[in-house]
């Protein structure tokens, strides 16, 4: 999946704004004008004209039957007091697409608390719920119980074959009123998806109409062409649907086993000595393995320095590219998810040691845990343990996200030096002293921040519920809590008999509900 070649970084902004009301003001403008001038009649006629909107290619009556407005609440942890959750609502699209069933982006809809739906743009509400999710593709299936919701809807169909570049519009539900605006067709590109770690095709679009990345409708030729997953100044990203309809398709003949990828690293090929060194003939050709990592889940049969000629019949490039019939010239890794899913074969032709060679390739299934830092923990609410005002968190992606943005600038080195790292026998995880609260126990240790454990007692800490095990075993009457390497503090030494009562003091002075929360075991 991964690949060294720079993929451009995604800026989205998932804002509601006001949509722009000034066409009225115009038109009074243009007869007060020509009222004061006493212009011809076919001047004023021809100025009036211009001013009109532009008809758009199907007409938005069509779609208000098979469009539903959403509104999630869920619930929201603050990242570093994971203890305090916090309602949050947000507002979406939904599609009809099948008996009782509304599709719409995953995004948000993580620990959910409440859904409801709404037809027409106005009116009563009907509850709904999640039948089926999947947050890698940013996929989910809603239903609601009461008939009366879909008195009237009519389920919308996709486009199929080579993805349609003309005749492109957005259409959503907006104010109580059926909002269509014109989309003007950027490209195709495959890069990082909204809520995974993978790399699949994403269509680009770019539009007057603003605030969207709420699961707004492509439509083309009255069709859906896609769903919309953000938007950066006027350009618009969308999950197409020739990933879409595959999905759903095996997911109703009950044969959907989630999205699969391409785990290793590879990296394009400029010098000729490269080739040269590998004893390639011919034309310069290929994308170079450089890093396999090494996963129960994942089989090993790829190795570095190996150069992946082609992939199911079409022949790489030196840049890592392929000729799509469809969309031209693509980068490989959308051979991972073009009409293919978890455990199916690719077949690939490899240059290794001076020979070429055809294997069978499985695609892994996808999975945050197949990183040391998991990229996500939907739908699991933040594990945390204190310990005599020790705050103890998993160390993931969703808690480095809570530096801001640019965490991987502004988050401590000694954190994101491990992301993208792979687990191990030894370690499965790691977990990390996020703050101490300050009491009498903890004296001298107040200001130690962003740690990563390695042994509690002598006890390799891989999990937060290793912390509890650990805990239970002092050593000489003493916690002792040690660090990596690298870091200025490398050692904790408490008292373990004062631990309990210190943890009862920090839980009453902070109100903190709960000295843990620890989440089964997946």
């Amino acid at each position: 999946m991964k690949s060294y070649y720079p993929i451009a970084a995604r800026s989205a902004s998932n804002s509601w704004t006001a949509p722009c009301r000034t066409t009225r003001s115009l038109e009074l403008g243009v007869w007060k004008f020509f009222g004061t001038w006493s212009l011809g009649f076919g001047a004023l006629l021809a100025f009036v004209v211009l001013l009109a909107p532009r008809a758009t290619a199907a007409p938005a009556s069509e779609w208000e039957n098979s469009l539903v407005y959403l509104e999630v609440t869920r619930k929201a942890y603050e990242v570093f007091q994971p203890w305090t959750p916090k309602a949050r609502t947000v507002q979406k699209n939904g599609l009809v697409i099948g008996a009782r069933e509304i599709l719409t982006t995953a995004e948000e809809l993580s620990d959910r608390t409440l859904i409801r739906v709404q037809k027409g743009g106005r009116g009563k509400w009907w509850n709904a719920e999640v039948t089926w999710i999947d947050y890698h593709a940013n996929l989910a299936v809603l239903t609601a119980a009461d008939p009366t919701l879909w008195q009237g809807l009519k389920p919308a169909s996709f486009t199929r074959g080579k993805p349609p570049k003309e005749g492109l519009q957005i259409v959503r539900w907006r104010n109580g009123n059926l909002e269509t605006r014109k989309a003007e067709f950027n490209q195709f590109l495959v890069e990082d998806a909204r809520l995974s770690f993978i790399q699949h095709l994403q269509l680009e679009a770019s539009t007057d109409m603003q605030g969207v990345g709420w699961a707004e409708a492509l439509i083309a030729g009255g069709k859906v062409a896609g769903l919309a997953t953000g938007q950066s100044g006027n350009n618009t990203r969308f999950l197409p649907a020739s990933l879409i309809e595959p999905i759903l398709s095996a997911r109703k003949a009950g044969k959907y086993p989630g999205l699969g990828f391409f785990p290793f690293t590879w990296t394009p090929v400029e010098n000729p000595s490269t080739f040269k060194f590998l004893k390639l003939p011919g034309d310069p050709r290929g994308a170079l393995v450089i890093d396999v990592p090494h996963s129960p889940k994942i089989e090993p049969n790829l190795q570095p320095r190996d150069l992946i000629l082609s992939v199911d019949g079409f022949d790489v490039d030196n840049q890592g590219y392929y000729k799509d019939p469809e969309l031209g010239q693509t980068i490989v890794e959308n051979l991972a998810t073009r009409r293919k899913f978890a455990g199916d074969l690719v077949k690939m032709k490899i240059w290794r040691n001076g020979a070429a060679l055809s294997l069978d390739y499985r695609l892994p299934k996808l999975d945050y845990a197949v990183k040391l830092l998991p990229d996500q923990t939907f739908d699991r609410a933040p594990e945390y343990f204190i310990a005599g005002g020790l705050v103890l968190q998993p160390l993931n992606i969703p808690l480095l996200r809570g530096f801001g943005e640019d965490w991987k600038r502004r988050a401590p080195f000694r954190l994101v030096h491990f992301t993208g790292e792979v687990p191990t026998a030894e370690r499965s995880g790691l977990v990390a002293l996020t703050s101490v609260l300050p009491d009498p126990y903890v004296i001298g240790y107040q200001d130690a921040r962003f740690l990563i454990l390695d042994t509690i007692n002598g006890q390799k800490i891989s999990r937060v519920a290793d912390v509890t095990a650990a805990l239970q075993k002092p050593q000489n009457g003493f916690h002792t809590i040690e660090f990596l390497r690298g870091d200025n503090l490398r050692r904790i030494v408490l008292d373990a008999e004062q631990m309990e009562a210190a943890t009862g003091r920090i839980l009453e002075r902070y109100r903190i509900p709960a000295a843990s929360h620890i989440e089964p075991s997946p």
